[in-house]
């Protein structure tokens, strides 16, 4: 099942954890897109479920060392 994750973090400061935070996620298994949303401070992705979670994202970023202060996830219905 593919579902949409939103992850809500503490304020981006500079591009460059920008680019390290999208690099992380979009390593992971199972992660489709992901798009990281500077001003907003979010991590936008949609992930296969069967490989990986939105908890495991979440964990990913905060072990960069940002703070991951909500997040979010969504199912997506097949098409």
């Amino acid at each position: 099942m593919t579902q949409k994750v939103t992850l809500q973090l503490e304020d981006l400061t500079c591009p460059s954890c920008m680019t390290k935070i999208q690099s992380a996620v979009a390593g992971q298994a199972g992660v489709e897109t992901t798009k990281v949303l500077f001003n907003a401070s979010k991590v936008k992705a949609t992930i296969d479920e069967d490989q990986t979670t939105a908890e495991n994202l979440a964990k990913v970023i905060q072990d960069l060392g940002y703070d991951v202060l909500k997040v979010k996830t969504k199912e997506v219905e097949p098409a």
